[in-house]
């Protein structure tokens, strides 16, 4: 069964939200390593509606960029009740029952599942049990508030174990967690 992968910059108070306005500062050969190193297990993608229709808008005339060829011809799922139409190549929407859409692609032969963006999906996939791993990209400095994080202070619990960890030079953490088994 293929596994199903999210991928997040995010600040040491668990801001998620614009990193683009406080992690290129951090962006170097090892973080691009790790960055690469994910997409190389992948030949899919999954997003929520806010960040599909951001990307779709960006990459498709920025296919000369690092990363360009492999956004524009990536297999793409966005999970959205309102999206209707995905005119990005290669896309495909899950606006039904996303669970049951969601088994039935993680049943496909192929690689990695990749996601990036959306704390909200990511917390619903981790609820269901769809997330293999939750991979977190941790930046040392404090963004403060206004801006969305990874987990609101009203998420209950959910238990889990670190399954892989790496400090960068530049002080990133790469952190690797899986559902915990026990607890």
């Amino acid at each position: 069964m293929r596994k199903l992968k999210s991928y997040f910059f995010i600040s040491l108070d668990g801001v998620v939200e614009a990193p683009d306005r406080w992690h290129f500062p951090y962006f170097d050969d090892e973080m691009g390593a790790a960055v690469g190193a994910a997409f190389a297990t992948a030949d899919a993608m999954l997003m929520g509606r806010v960040l599909y229709q951001e990307w779709a808008a960006y990459w498709p005339a920025h296919a000369d960029q690092p990363f360009g060829d492999v956004m524009n011809g990536m297999k793409k799922y966005v999970v959205s009740r309102s999206l209707r139409v995905a005119d990005w190549n290669n896309t495909e929407l899950l606006n039904g029952d996303a669970a049951a859409q969601l088994t039935e692609i993680k049943r496909r032969p192929g690689q990695d599942i990749v996601m990036s963006g959306s704390a909200t999906t990511v917390r619903w996939l981790l609820r269901q049990g769809f997330l293999d791993e939750l991979n977190l990209l941790v930046h040392p400095l404090v963004v403060g508030g206004g801006m969305a994080r990874l987990f609101p202070p009203d998420e209950s619990q959910l238990p889990l174990e670190l399954s892989r960890s790496q400090t960068f030079k530049s002080g990133v953490l790469n952190l690797c967690y899986t559902r915990a088994t026990s607890g």
